[in-house]
């Protein structure tokens, strides 16, 4: 039995939970029935409320929705993590390597607001996508890869679906647009692909120039601030967190004065970053340099 407060990897877990359950076709009161618990207690799990979260009912949720062991696996480490407000996951540290955390906390935001020095995955090229993802998985065999690429380029269509796509703002750096990734010609596409997606009204990609200095005074690191729903009343359905990875692992702050910190850092990254227009026209010429 875990014992557990409201916490970001309880939520995230709840996430899944739900999703599984949905995919399996069950609704909350045929899944209670199915492993021998009380509707209450499923619809808590899904909702992060749970007081305690028993790793028996992870399992039974898992193996009645046909969770493969991976995600098992990774159902079972959420449920173990630790009560703390922000959250330091380490790759490979009870939740399997090959399980992407991150993508259940990005698929319930609405919006997004980030800094990088690659191009974030929401806004990859599949070959560029490709070519990151070997590289991090030298040993993945080609149909995981595969995978891992497919699921990444699934997932913008957040980003493009007709009806409320999630609105994104990101601050570049300059050195993305120079860093060799793959190929000049897998260069030359993204770069165009930038340039082009940037001119939807939910997509803002503005550059953080060579010419800026350091602007905080410090390097912040890359970084993604996820705003969720709000409630009729108003109010945020889950706080907003900050993502912050690492080669090793990725820390998740929902801590309100650490948020508003990175608030404010990407507003002054903004203020000296390049407008909208030149961005796309700094996009567009550097495109034209790697297909020469």
């Amino acid at each position: 039995m875990v014992d557990i407060g409201p916490t970001l990897p309880r939520r995230q877990l709840g996430r899944y939970l739900r999703e599984l359950r949905q995919a399996a076709g069950f609704t909350i009161a045929e899944l209670a029935r199915r492993i021998e618990r009380g509707a209450t207690t499923v619809q808590r799990l899904e909702t992060g409320t749970a007081d305690r979260i028993r790793l028996w009912d992870i399992e039974a949720i898992c193996r009645v929705c046909g969770a493969d062991a991976t995600t098992t696996e990774a159902l079972k480490g959420l449920a173990q993590q630790g009560n703390n407000k922000n959250w330091w996951h380490q790759y490979g540290d009870l939740i399997p390597l090959n399980f992407d955390v991150y993508m259940g906390l990005e698929a319930g935001a609405v919006r997004l607001t980030s800094f990088q020095e690659l191009v974030p995955g929401l806004l990859q090229t599949p070959d560029y996508a490709r070519t990151l993802t070997r590289l991090a998985h030298p040993s993945e065999s080609d149909g995981e890869i595969a995978r891992r690429v497919e699921m990444r380029i699934r997932r913008q269509v957040m980003l493009t679906k007709k009806a409320d796509p999630v609105p994104i703002e990101v601050i570049l750096d300059e050195s993305a647009l120079h860093r060799m990734i793959g190929s000049r010609r897998i260069m030359e596409a993204q770069l165009r692909h930038l340039a082009d997606v940037s001119a939807r009204s939910n997509i803002t990609i503005r550059i953080l120039p060579f010419k800026a200095g350091v602007p905080m005074g410090d390097l912040t690191g890359p970084f993604t601030i996820l705003d969720f729903p709000r409630s009729a009343d108003g109010e945020p359905i889950e706080p907003p967190v900050v993502y912050a990875e690492g080669y090793t692992g990725a820390m998740y702050f929902d801590d309100p004065e650490l948020v508003e910190r990175y608030r404010s850092a990407h507003v002054g990254l903004r203020e000296v970053a390049l407008g909208v227009q030149d961005s796309r026209r700094l996009l567009r010429e550097q495109a034209r340099e790697f297909a020469r």
